[in-house]
């Protein structure tokens, strides 16, 4: 972990925005996806498997993402997720909502 910097728990409500953003740049497995947030976020966002693979599974219900079983090059089993169409849109409207939400946090930091 960096000097000085505390990792923190993705907040709720943005989980569902930062995985399907991750599968928009391509499928991948669960601790890939969980790997990507953290390397992007530069260390300072960590998804916990318990709050991933849940989320995984409501999301493949919901029929956002889709997934596969392949075989990895060591052999290994490893589900693999990727974004859909309705995932696409999810994510369009997701990002449109945290937009938003930032936007007015910002007003209000800026009003007190």
């Amino acid at each position: 972990m960096l000097r000085g910097r505390k990792k923190v728990d993705v907040l709720q409500g943005t989980l569902d925005l930062l995985v399907l953003k991750v599968l928009s740049l391509g499928p991948q497995h669960g601790y890939g996806v969980a790997s990507q947030i953290a390397g992007i976020s530069g260390d300072a966002l960590r998804v916990e498997e318990g709050s991933l693979y849940p989320a995984l599974r409501r999301m493949e219900n919901a029929g956002w993402i889709a997934a596969e079983w392949v075989l990895t090059a060591n052999n290994r089993r490893a589900r693999v997720y990727r974004l859909t169409r309705a995932g696409q849109r999810q994510l369009a409207d997701e990002h449109e909502k945290w937009a938003r939400l930032t936007q007015a946090v910002g007003r209000v930091l800026r009003f007190a």
